[in-house]
């Protein structure tokens, strides 16, 4: 069986929803994989009346199975490989929409979506255990089914290991459009559409334009603006959150098992959550943007003013900035020019990429080596460097660590460049910080595991930095500006932690209604 009882019970519960008969064409050849599709076609025709199964596609691309809608042959997907692990949520939507189902997606963007003019063909590589290559692969789907100017194909890139060598995939997700690359990692539908539609942006801009001041604006879509945004709305007050995306560093967090009352999750699904609940009350969400500067109110109760990368401003008469921290960079020549060429920042993700091959982890902290375990069951052979005398992760991770034969692991190590020969990385060149001696290590993979850094460089010079350039807060959330608030990892807080940024917002936000509610409003500021 292919599909588990959890799965199949999930696939039962959905399966219903379709509303339109979809055929399953599978192409096939004699590989594994090409069988593994064969079982899990045969357990969904049995699932539903709606569905029909075929296996005499002609698709030149093997293995792989479309997905059609019967009265609407435009209306499909295509997958190449089996579609589970984290796809298979990929695959159940696929199967609802192309059936049907109607998308939760926000109107104006679906009417968007289905005026996009010219031929646009997309190809996406995902792997298995890339929790970012989902929001990819079914935004293109979405659009596919939609807009018969589109085509998408989602592609296990374990499955199709010659073609990731021969297109030069070395990280996931990889989008192609009418066979030129077009984008990689994480991008959301909205990110997508912009892409593709040069008046996008124009249009965010124009509504974004129309909007009146709010009382509370919040920057960031992570744990902490979440929890800001539910608990704003909850107070009545009128309220806006601005995100490039729901989740910040979520969607490139695995398993989380030290949520208070919740043993298990992952960061996709937690942040999906989260998200659903910001939506599910009175708040407006603007996704897409980036800040670029904040302009604080002239005076006490005034409006404070947000301008957007895209041009766009927003007005409020207070503010809560919830930016978050990204992975740290090794900051050595090569690293950049190699960036998703061999150089990455998520295991998880790339990790299936570097099959039987040679890597390296630069990192010896709980994420270097979780990082290191990970791959040491997939590639060939894993280099760990630590600048430090010894390893920092707990105990029981070094232990693992050790027990592995494919692993070394150097300390007092400093990595100094990657090499590569203008395509990939090749090597990496590193400092032994005890002898002075240098040292190169050929491999085909390098991940950094190094820490994180604060988003904050766009805040310089408006409010109060430390010294590691975090937002410094007092214990109200309150930052060096009247009416301006800071919460989670972007802030001197000092535990880095998921549930300690989902209270810093909802701390954040109480002092921010105690603020208005005790500070006259400027009437004599405009909108």
């Amino acid at each position: 069986m292919i599909l588990d009882a959890l799965l199949t019970e999930a696939l039962r519960s959905h399966l219903p929803k379709i509303v339109e008969p979809i055929e399953l064409v599978a192409s096939l050849d004699n590989s594994p994989t090409s069988a593994k599709i064969t079982e899990l076609l045969g357990e969904l025709d049995v699932l539903s009346a709606d569905i029909n199964v075929r296996f005499d596609g002609s698709a030149e691309r093997r293995p792989s199975f479309r997905i059609t809608r019967v009265t609407d042959p435009h209306a499909s997907v295509t997958f190449g490989g089996v579609p589970l692990g984290h796809e298979f949520t990929s695959l159940v939507l696929a199967l609802l929409q192309v059936g049907g189902h109607p998308s939760t997606a926000d109107a104006d963007l679906l009417d968007q979506i289905r005026g996009i003019e010219g031929t646009h063909r997309f190809e996406t590589f995902f792997s298995l255990s890339c929790q970012n290559c989902p929001d990819v692969v079914q935004a293109l789907n979405l659009m596919s089914i939609i807009n018969p100017n589109i085509e998408h194909v989602a592609l296990d890139g374990g499955a199709f290991q010659d073609e990731v060598a021969a297109r030069e995939v070395m990280a996931v997700p990889t989008v192609f459009r009418n066979g030129e690359k077009f984008g990689q990692g994480r991008m959301t539908l909205e990110e997508l559409v912009a892409m593709i539609d040069s008046r996008s942006s124009d249009r965010a801009v124009e509504k974004i334009a129309a909007m009146d001041p709010f009382d509370v604006l919040i920057v960031g879509g992570g744990p902490a603006g979440s929890s800001a945004a539910v608990y704003a709305a909850r107070k009545g007050l009128r309220t806006a959150i601005v995100a490039e995306r729901f989740g910040g560093q979520l969607l490139d967090t695995m398993g989380i098992e030290n949520l208070i009352s919740t043993p298990y999750t992952e960061g996709p699904k937690l942040a999906a959550e989260l998200e659903d609940n910001v939506r599910n009350h009175q708040v407006e969400i603007i996704t897409a943007q980036r800040a670029e500067r904040i302009d604080p109110a002239p005076r006490i109760g005034g409006l404070h003013t947000l301008t957007l990368e895209s041009g766009a401003a927003l007005q409020a008469r207070s503010l809560i900035i919830s930016t978050g921290a990204r992975w740290r960079r090794m900051g050595v020549p090569g690293e950049a020019e190699y960036a998703n060429r061999g150089v990455a920042y998520c295991p998880h993700c790339d990790g299936p990429l570097y099959k039987g091959k040679r890597t390296a982890v630069i990192g010896g902290g709980n994420s270097g080596v979780e990082a290191a375990i990970d791959l040491a069951g997939i590639v060939k052979h894993v280099t760990l460097l630590e600048f430090g005398d010894e390893l920092r992760a707990d105990e029981v991770l070094q232990n693992k660590l050790r027990s592995l034969s494919n692993v070394t692991i150097v300390t007092s190590a400093m990595t100094t460049e990657v090499l590569g020969d203008d395509k990939k990385v090749t090597a990496l060149t590193y400092r032994s910080r005890a002898d002075e001696t240098d040292h190169q290590v050929d491999l085909d993979g390098i991940f950094v595991q190094i820490g994180l850094l604060p988003n904050t460089e766009w805040l310089d010079g408006t409010v109060q930095l430390s010294e590691h350039n975090e937002i410094m807060i007092d214990g109200h959330g309150a930052t060096s500006v009247p009416g301006v608030f800071a919460a989670g990892d972007c802030t001197t807080v000092p535990f880095k932690q998921i549930v300690v940024s989902m209270g810093a917002g909802s701390t954040a936000m109480l002092s921010v209604f105690d603020h208005l509610i005790r500070t006259p409003q400027d009437t004599n500021v405009s909108a």
